[in-house]
């Protein structure tokens, strides 16, 4: 069984989660391999970007790396803190420590900031939100990144995506890394994709 770290900040925009919950979900169900997602944060409670509170599984404090074959991150808002989270030390070390092992990240929209933030983006392709005339974008190449025109972009283990829209395809592309093209396949159709 394959094991991600669904990393959440407060502030987190919960149809991006949701998109890993659920294909990695429906993955396990009608797939041919097993993936748990755990949720994992900083604090007990996590409010997300439209007012709703989730509670992780797990405190970060207290996930393992070596017990996780990925990590992937939501984005979020600004005006609900979410940077505050996403760019803290001890958050974006994760990205790091995943990077150097060689493990898959997946960042949906704003999710990839706090990936660049790291450091693992510096003269990678990656993307960003894409609105906001172009502030993320800019912020992202700020931080190394050869910023890329595209919805989804994979470079080597790290997939970036530019707004809510391309959550699922971010975590279709997590499921293929993590298992193969047919799982991919299997999981579409009994999602009703094809």
């Amino acid at each position: 069984m394959k094991r991600v770290l669904l990393l959440l900040a407060d502030g987190f925009e919960a149809f991006e989660a949701a998109a890993f919950t659920d294909v990695l979900g429906f993955a396990t169900a009608f797939g041919d391999e097993e993936i748990e997602v755990v949720t994992v944060g900083l604090h007990p409670e996590i409010h997300c970007t439209f007012g709703f509170t989730v509670r992780p599984e797990l405190m970060l404090e207290d996930a393992r790396d070596d017990e996780f074959d990925a990590v992937a991150v939501p984005g979020g808002f600004e005006r609900a803190g979410f940077y505050n989270d996403a760019y803290s030390d001890v958050f974006v070390d994760v990205f790091r420590r995943f990077a150097a092992a060689g493990k898959p990240i997946a960042a949906v929209c704003t999710g990839a900031l706090p990936v660049a933030r790291s450091g693992v983006l510096r003269g990678r392709r990656a993307t960003t939100y894409h609105l906001l005339e172009g502030r993320r974008r800019r912020e992202l190449a700020d931080m190394g990144a050869d910023v890329v025109d595209e919805p989804v972009v994979r470079d080597g283990s790290i997939v970036t995506s530019t707004s809510p829209a391309t959550a699922t395809d971010v975590a279709f592309t997590l499921l293929e890394m993590l298992t193969s093209a047919g799982n991919v396949g299997t999981t579409r159709h009994a999602m009703g994709y094809v």
